[in-house]
């Protein structure tokens, strides 16, 4: 029983999986919120160039 406690007091192998999903949770933040904003960006790129093609197209086609 002495050394059951012994070797259950000196086994890390718990908190390197915690220290492990932490890092993983983390990261899942990070890559959301830069999806996000990458997201946000090429929505309004694309707004950009369908403007710009659309007013383009619309000009050739009145003139």
């Amino acid at each position: 029983m002495r050394n059951f406690i012994k070797n259950f007091a000196q086994d890390e192998s718990g908190a390197t999986a915690i220290e492990y999903g932490l890092i993983a949770a983390l990261m899942a933040v990070i890559i959301i919120a830069g999806i996000g904003l990458i997201g946000d960006n090429l929505s309004t790129k694309f707004g950009e160039i369908a403007d710009a093609i659309g007013g383009a197209g619309g000009a050739a086609e009145g003139g």
